[in-house]
């Protein structure tokens, strides 16, 4: 349909671009968790990728305030853009309290939540790149999001509630304790942008 204002597109590809940091992020942590080698520099790494999430950040909300008509809500971009931006923070707070309290060695928990933080950022990834083209596709990867998140709900309860019966130091209780929930944390700030996504489709259909 034409449009005497055309609408700014430019938005769909800065959201993947910002939705693949995020995704490059958690790449890096479920190395780290997974292999727990060379520690200090992956955390490096995600320092810089958490870096340049900010400033992908920035360049939306610069954008957002330039523009006169969004081709979304202009509260599903706030929301979506924050939504990605908590991911990669908690991502890099995760790493950032590993090096803090000086652990050691990894667990098979915080694997499996490394793991699920990455496919959800991939789910995430993949929702958003049908904004730009099929909007009714978009469904099924917010859909697989919410799964995962209550996955990674499940094994940081029982991870916590291992902590509890096994462990006698109570300061590697905490520490543990601290990570696992930044991690999950990580899962639930993916399905807040997925549950943006939903209804931005549904607005749209």
């Amino acid at each position: 349909m034409f449009r005497i204002i055309p609408r700014e597109e430019a938005f769909f590809e800065m959201f993947e671009k910002a939705a693949q940091n995020a995704m490059d992020g958690a790449e890096v942590l479920k190395d780290l968790l997974d292999n727990f080698e060379n520690v200090k520099e992956k955390a490096r790494q995600i320092e810089e990728i958490e870096h340049k999430g900010d400033t992908l950040t920035h360049e939306i909300i610069k954008k957002l305030n330039t523009t006169f008509i969004t081709p979304i809500d202009r509260e599903d971009i706030l929301a979506l853009t924050s939504s990605i931006d908590d991911v990669i923070d908690l991502i890099h707070g995760a790493s950032n309290r590993i090096q803090l309290y000086k652990i050691t060695e990894s667990t098979p928990q915080a694997k499996e939540l490394g793991f699920l933080i990455l496919k959800s950022t991939r789910e995430l990834h993949r929702g958003i790149a049908h904004l730009s083209t099929k909007m009714d596709g978009v469904y099924e990867h917010c859909v697989e999001v919410n799964s995962l998140e209550n996955e990674a709900d499940r094994v940081c309860r029982d991870a916590i509630a291992q902590l509890f019966d096994q462990e006698k130091d109570p300061i590697h209780i905490l520490k543990w304790k601290e990570i696992y929930e930044t991690l999950e944390t990580a899962t639930d700030r993916c399905e807040d942008a997925a549950n943006v996504l939903e209804g931005v489709a549904l607005k749209n259909a």
